[in-house]
């Protein structure tokens, strides 16, 4: 009595944070929890608009004194925005259920080097996630009392820990709590940026004059490479601004239908969005004169400047960076919600332990919220809150994927050449974006492998190690089971029923023992089990079997494929049934579908021992020659849970070994 206590109690307080289970086979489910292009735009583009925060500054800083070659430098940012984003909307109208760089480089290039690019993309968003806390708790802790600062890091970990909450409930629900956030970010920059510009429109003139004067005396100064080198030196350094663009064709699964036309407008509103903020703050500095002052963002000293003849301009200005401070944390959702999809994809391909593609209650990818923010948690920890340090690893991850995205396309337009439509264009807007890629990613490895870049690399090295230690041990188990798959070819060449037969069958003792077999899928290991429980009790004269179908991240991605699911698991229902009518027994096949077996089986287990009160549960477990904690990891242990939860029913049930 105590411990039903203590779980209904767990049961509500979960109910309270989490929110209601959702129904998984509710045809409007899709429609609920998707996003249309505009919460799209604020979930999975606040990650580039974010970067506006340091990205234009870094670029900006790195020119030294000659700040009016800004301008090409702004003006290269723009165009590379506008090229990795129409790189971008050609892929997601060639994957349109998802092609994130996991999926891209792992169908145009090869799996393995697939797995290179996923492993890379965690590992990003991982840093996403720290950095977008850690440089937000900054700014919070900014404007509040020195004192104060020893609460920090404290702070930031309680944000990550919301953050996974929220994520939990659901997509749709984390995103529309953060949209007051993003929209005030968006609307006081916006403001303040026509403000500088329509107030210096008289002074344009000057400006183009200076920037010609700059060009000359750097020319002379440097010569003409030297310009070269150190415009395109400032670009590599504000190339955090890109970071996030590949998030919405990561994200389709959970946007609106039609899923290709939402995307490719939440892309829209990302581009435009981030290439006018960073255009418009970089044309602001030269503007305002905007120099490095010591504590300060060159934001916060453009906003400064900008307002100092305002009446309110203070509280304006203290809004604006607030709001800058705080889309630093909707920026983290990014890592949130798209790191968990990239996992969940590797998963199913089981580059990563095949647990983290299930579905919690809510339908949201658990398991992969967890790691994200669990890792970012650790990472802030190794770091000890260093902005400095965690921003030194950061993006490199990003340009390898882009890198092999990039390529995966050009080659895949390339190879059909002549049956597509427009595919030298197509082709042009890839390579181009491969090119600007590859030099950006070569010049970061350059400048940041001594400073720390070397970190990352090596991290991303050994999660490399990991997916394909992972992996091999996924094949090599698919191949010691492949022996048991012997087992179809001899239950199906049992001979059909005669009509008296059939009908024999079909009235069952419902008083008569009855097995209950817990399968998945008509394969070797449900034949497996089937044929142990008539060797070794031999005493059953009905057989009942149980199929869950699993929803998980690799099938719930529309009405179609759920439906689809449904249809092959009744299919191999209707194999096992047909097969031990043929022998001459009762058989009858119960289908449920669903994000936990375990819940399902205990649902639909009273009902089964109603009809057939004799009943008795039967499940197969793998046993491998040496149990390890690596095992645990990689095999799930689900039947001893659902033996666990019948015994306290009252309800037999064995479990049968399956040596491999």
């Amino acid at each position: 009595m105590e411990q039903e206590e203590k779980t209904t109690f767990f049961k509500r307080l979960r109910t309270i944070f989490i929110g209601k289970s959702r129904n998984p086979q509710d045809t409007t489910i899709f429609h609920k929890i998707s996003l249309i292009a505009f919460f799209a735009w604020i979930g999975l583009g606040a990650d580039g608009l974010s970067s506006s925060c340091y990205g234009p500054q870094e670029a900006f800083l790195a020119l030294q004194h000659h700040t009016y070659l800004s301008i090409f430098v702004a003006i290269g940012t723009v165009i590379t925005i506008f090229v990795i984003a129409t790189s971008y909307s050609q892929i997601i109208e060639l994957f349109p259920h998802g092609g994130g760089g996991y999926i891209v480089a792992s169908k145009l290039l090869s799996p393995t080097v697939g797995m290179v690019s996923g492993c890379a993309l965690l590992i990003d968003y991982v840093l996403t996630i720290a950095v977008s806390i850690v440089s937000g708790t900054d700014a919070i802790f900014s404007f509040l009392p020195l004192q104060w600062t020893a609460y920090r890091f404290v702070f930031a970990i309680i944000i990550i820990f919301i953050l996974i909450v929220l994520n939990m409930r659901g997509v749709k629900e984390s995103v529309l709590l953060l949209t007051p956030i993003f929209l005030i970010f968006l609307i006081t920059h916006i403001f303040i940026i026509f403000y500088a510009l329509t107030t210096h429109l008289p002074g344009f003139a000057g400006l183009f004059s200076s920037v010609k004067s700059d060009v000359g005396h750097s020319v002379s100064e440097l010569g003409l490479f030297g310009v070269i080198f150190i415009i395109l030196r400032a670009y590599s350094m504000g190339a955090g601004t890109f970071t996030g663009i590949e998030a919405v064709s990561n994200g389709i699964p959970v946007l609106r239908e039609p899923k290709v036309e939402t995307a490719k407008k939440t892309m829209r509103y990302m581009a435009f969005s981030l290439a006018f903020v960073v255009l418009g703050l970089m044309i602001s500095y030269l503007l305002y004169s905007v120099t490095y002052e010591p504590g300060k963002t060159l934001n916060a000293t453009l906003f400064a400047k900008a307002t100092s003849s305002w009446r309110l301009g203070y509280p304006f200005v203290l809004l604006t960076l607030f709001a800058e401070a705080l889309l630093l944390f909707v920026a983290a959702q990014t890592g949130f919600l798209d790191g968990p999809r990239v996992l969940s994809n590797m998963a199913t391909d089981r580059w990563f332990p095949t647990r983290f593609a299930t579905l919690s209650d809510r339908l949201v990818t658990q398991n992969g919220v967890l790691i994200m923010g669990g890792l970012a948690i650790l990472l802030m920890f190794i770091s000890r809150g260093s902005i400095q340090f965690l921003v030194i690893l950061y993006s490199i991850n990003v340009f390898i994927t882009f890198v092999l995205s990039q390529l995966g396309m050009v080659r895949h337009w390339w190879e059909n050449r002549g049956k597509v439509k427009k595919w030298l264009k197509k082709l042009l807007v890839n390579g181009l974006g491969l090119i600007l890629c590859v030099f950006i990613l070569c010049s970061m490895m350059v400048m940041k492998f001594k400073e720390g870049g070397w970190i990352t690399l090596l991290i991303t090295g050994a999660l490399v190690g990991v997916a394909l230690i992972t992996k091999q041990h996924y094949f090599n188990t698919t191949k010691l089971l492949h022996r048991l798959n012997n087992l179809v070819s001899v239950a199906e060449t049992s001979e059909p029923l005669t009509e008296e037969q059939l009908a024999t069958v079909k009235n069952p003792d419902r008083k008569a023992k009855t097995a209950v077999l817990l399968v998945s899928g008509f394969n070797g290991m449900g034949l497996h089990t089937l044929f142990g429980v008539i060797r070794l009790f031999g005493v059953f004269k009905n057989f009942v079997f149980i199929e869950i179908g699993v929803l998980d991240a690799g099938n719930f991605k529309g009405v179609t494929e759920v439906g689809r699911l449904e249809s092959d698991s009744r299919t191999d229902l209707d194999r096992y049934v047909k097969f031990m009518q043929s022998q001459g027994f009762y058989a009858e096949g119960i289908l449920k579908v669903g994000v936990d077996v375990v819940d399902e089986v205990e649902k639909c287990a009273p009902e089964i021992i109603e009809r057939f009160p004799n009943a008795v549960f039967f499940g197969g477990q793998l046993i491998f020659p040496k149990d390890s904690f690596m095992l645990r990891i990689l095999h799930n242990h689900t039947v001893f849970t659902i033996q666990k939860k019948l015994y306290l029913q009252g309800t037999p049930f064995v479990i049968l070994p399956i040596r491999v």
